[in-house]
């Protein structure tokens, strides 16, 4: 569409916002100013949606009343509290429902999948990954390696940039995939790039991969809540993801992963086991049940049981996300508020700004990394002073998130004219 940086055009697309409500669903932390800050941090710790309290709290006093019998006797019994985040969770993942289970940490279930999908071969043993990754991510592939006897500097292939570039084209990835298909066990890849906020070609590179036996799968962790996702349509092996970001379930809150359906009912498939994962009509047989029958479902990877208070906050915020409509209109919202905040900066003329997120709508998500030219920490300073929270990423990134859910146009305004100020 076409922009104005008049503040007024800013305001009456807040007026025009079919979504403008969903800001009341959230807590907005105040400046000193006892003022809403602008929070384009949600690529880091979305905001607190206020319905979740009283679901913890719900929790919480069912703890108090029943005891142990809360895990049979509430109206969320605890021993299948995972099974109410499945549909929804589902549903922002373009996943079927006995793809998806909400399980532990996003790393935690890296190493899972990895467990079940890295069985490398004298000949085939590589995995790659792009440059930069999420250090985790990284830490986690490496581990792997090293954990099945090889050496990471000979088993690890990077995707990089071009010289004088800040993204990776499809092509590099497309190239590499058939430059090493013969040795390569697995790509892994995050799906939104949590430096440049690049959107990879998610069902391009699976296909790229699979064409030659090659296992496929995504870290979700910029991409869930943000981005449409059609896992199961694009035939995605698997993917993982945490729900503290745009799925706004707070610190440290239950992970997910997702494991299509080919893979979730082969129950021949190797992997780490729990007794959650065990089949529900033998699972409280226990020691009378000595050998693990997995459920021939993404539950099969479940190891323990649910984590009920890192769960609750969840099921608050997947209620917001089917209200909205799902990802489609809160998708078309993104697009607009990424592209006003793009349009302000470069009608600006920031000489000492340059955004290194693709412009191309298709290849990014709703953040926008600002690379600072000059004193990127001084600048960092003075948004922050001014009542802005975004995030800082070494050496000098500036990575800033207009949220649908919860922030406005007239934030964007407004970030970008301080922006202008202290530049």
């Amino acid at each position: 569409m076409n922009f104005s940086a008049d503040e007024e055009f800013a305001r009456q697309l807040d007026a025009e916002d079919p979504l403008r409500q969903f800001r009341e669903h959230f807590h907005l932390p105040l400046g000193k100013d006892g003022k809403p800050v602008i929070y384009f941090a949600g690529n880091s710790l979305g905001l607190m949606p206020k319905a979740a309290r009283a679901i913890v709290e719900e929790e919480l006093d069912n703890w108090a009343k029943f005891g142990v019998d809360a895990h049979h006797a509430t109206g969320t019994p605890w021993y299948s509290y995972h099974e109410t985040l499945r549909e929804p969770a589902a549903r922002l993942v373009g996943a079927r429902p006995s793809e998806v289970i909400c399980m532990n940490s996003l790393t935690v279930n890296i190493h899972l999948m990895m467990a079940t999908f890295y069985r490398p071969t004298k000949s085939r043993f590589k995995i790659l990954m792009e440059e930069p990754a999420f250090p985790s991510d990284t830490y986690a592939i490496k581990t792997q390696i090293i954990h099945h006897g090889l050496d990471p500097k000979d088993a690890l292939v990077l995707v990089r940039p071009r010289k004088g570039e800040f993204t990776i084209r499809t092509e590099e990835i497309v190239d590499l995939i058939e430059k090493h298909h013969d040795e390569l066990a697995v790509v892994m890849i995050g799906a939104v790039n949590f430096f440049t906020g690049q959107l990879f070609d998610i069902p391009t590179i699976t296909s790229a991969a699979q064409k030659h036996g090659i296992i496929v799968g995504f870290d979700l962790a910029h991409a869930v809540g943000n981005v449409p996702l059609s896992l199961h349509d694009w035939n995605v092996d698997f993917a993982v993801w945490c729900s503290y970001k745009y799925l706004n379930a707070g610190p440290g809150a239950v992970a997910g992963a997702f494991v299509h359906e080919r893979h979730a009912t082969n129950t021949k498939l190797p992997r780490f086991a729990g007794w959650f994962g065990n089949d529900p009509n033998t699972r409280f047989r226990l020691h009378l049940e000595p050998e693990f029958i997995p459920v021939p479902r993404a539950d099969g990877w479940q190891i323990s049981n649910p984590p009920i208070f890192s769960m609750a906050p969840l099921r608050a915020s997947l209620a917001i996300f089917d209200e909205a409509g799902g990802m489609e209109p809160l998708r078309a919202k993104s697009i607009k508020l990424t592209g006003y905040l793009q349009f302000l900066l470069e009608s600006a003329g920031h000489s000492a700004l340059t955004i290194i997120t693709p412009c191309e709508i298709d290849a990014r998500g709703c953040q926008l990394s600002i690379l600072a030219h000059q004193h990127p920490k001084e600048l960092f300073g003075k948004l922050q002073a001014a009542g802005v929270k975004c995030d800082f990423r070494e050496p000098n990134v500036i990575r800033a998130a207009p949220t649908p859910l919860y922030n406005t146009f007239h934030e964007v305004w407004r970030f970008a004219k301080i922006l202008a100020e202290h530049r």
